[in-house]
């Protein structure tokens, strides 16, 4: 599944508050359900590893200029909500490169 942000940031301000806010990931998730790695495998990547509800996702962020890119690697069990997953990427997407105050 790929899940584009749009956003009027350059790159570097962006890749700072991606990785500022990459723990806040596993707040998405209710009730603390989750449990998420991030790793930062070049300069304008964040991989991602996730476990919730008994399944793993992995995918990674991309960042580009004016957008960032998710994909992600649904587990067919739940390949049937991916609709749900893409609109909860987009709303937290944003979140992770809000600024101070947002």
């Amino acid at each position: 599944m790929r899940v584009e942000i749009p956003h009027n940031l350059d790159k570097a301000t962006a890749r700072e508050r991606l990785r500022a806010n990459s723990h806040r990931i596993s707040e998405q998730f209710p009730g603390g359900m989750a449990q998420v790695e991030t790793s930062w495998p070049s300069e304008d990547t964040m991989a991602m590893h996730v476990r919730a509800m008994g399944q793993e996702l992995l995918g990674h962020v991309e960042l580009e200029e004016g957008k960032l890119v998710f994909n992600v690697v649904l587990p067919p069990a739940l390949s049937f909500i991916e609709p749900i997953i893409s609109g909860a990427i987009k709303q937290s997407g944003q979140k992770l490169i809000a600024g101070p105050g947002a």
